[in-house]
């Protein structure tokens, strides 16, 4: 699968798309090597990792942007990437989409909460006007240099205004001429049925599962069956990394040693074999014996 170009053929297969999140090059190159077919870097996880901070509105775009550029040059497959609120207003949506989209973005996703934005399964959000939003939606759909890059609206007027309010956000961001749609932290199976009843035969339909959230974690496949055509899991990788580094940490703290985790951890030739260090040293050579010749 190239990018950006196929991600939108593959989103009229039935068969859902599980994109797992991701937040640096490493953990990109780790899900392509496991056979995904595209990834989710999640805006929350950047928070998490790379500012060791919650996800309040904290991380900039030009963080995001840089990270995306780290993991589109180390793998082939789509990125559908976390761009928050546009960062700002229309005009800024405007930058972010120019910037994302320079950076490798196969999809971008712009929410409508009011800032300081916050995970989408925190209490306390707020949301924007559904004028505010469609101008921002509008202004990335004109920047886009390319229309295969796609532009995924999400909506978090659920929790603020209730399910009623967020479908007909998604309706009209829909009608602004959107390539999917989001309506985050449905809180149990009949509202997901019922967002999948109004849109799932019109648009794709992206659900977010979020361990402990607000919305019942289930299968790709099972919420395939409902009509969701994108799957993310984006802070799954961040809480098992956290868990896993948490026993690690601990470990080697009361041992004084990795030696009782050794049989947990690759040893340094078997994560060269991850990052390909073999491979890149023979690339190496073979320019440097052009050099000679």
């Amino acid at each position: 699968m190239s990018q950006p170009n196929s991600l939108a053929e593959r989103l009229q297969k039935t068969t859902p798309l599980l994109a797992p999140g991701v937040y640096d090059a490493l953990t990109a190159l780790v899900a392509q090597q496991a056979g995904f077919e595209a990834v989710y870097l999640s805006g929350a996880s950047i928070a998490y990792t790379r500012l060791g901070r919650s996800d309040i509105g904290l991380t900039t775009a030009t963080e995001v942007a840089q990270t995306l550029a780290h993991i589109t040059d180390r793998v082939n497959i789509p990125v559908i990437v976390d761009a928050d609120t546009g960062f700002g207003n229309a005009l800024n949506t405007q930058r972010t989409v120019r910037d994302f989209e320079r950076a490798g973005a196969s999809m971008i996703q712009i929410e409508d909460q009011s800032f300081p934005k916050r995970c989408g399964h925190l209490e306390g959000k707020g949301v924007v006007s559904v004028a505010e939003m469609e101008g921002k939606l509008c202004a990335a759909l004109d920047t886009r240099h390319d229309p295969r890059t796609l532009i995924l609206a999400r909506t978090d007027a659920v929790a603020v205004e209730g399910l009623d309010a967020a479908l007909e956000r998604a309706e009209r961001y829909l009608a602004c001429g959107v390539d999917a749609l989001f309506i985050e932290a449905l809180r149990s199976d009949a509202q997901m049925n019922r967002a999948c009843a109004q849109f799932a035969q019109r648009v794709p339909l992206l659900a977010n599962m979020v361990e402990g959230g607000q919305t019942p974690v289930q299968s790709a496949a099972e919420l395939g069956e409902r009509g969701f055509r994108i799957v993310i899991f984006p802070g799954g990788t961040a809480r098992a990394v956290l868990h896993t580094l948490q026993a690690y940490y601990a470990s080697l703290h009361q041992h004084q040693t990795t030696r009782p985790w050794q049989d947990q951890m690759l040893d340094f030739d078997g994560l060269n074999a991850v990052i390909e260090t073999p491979q890149l040293l023979a690339l190496g050579q073979r320019y440097q014996e052009r050099t000679k010749s």
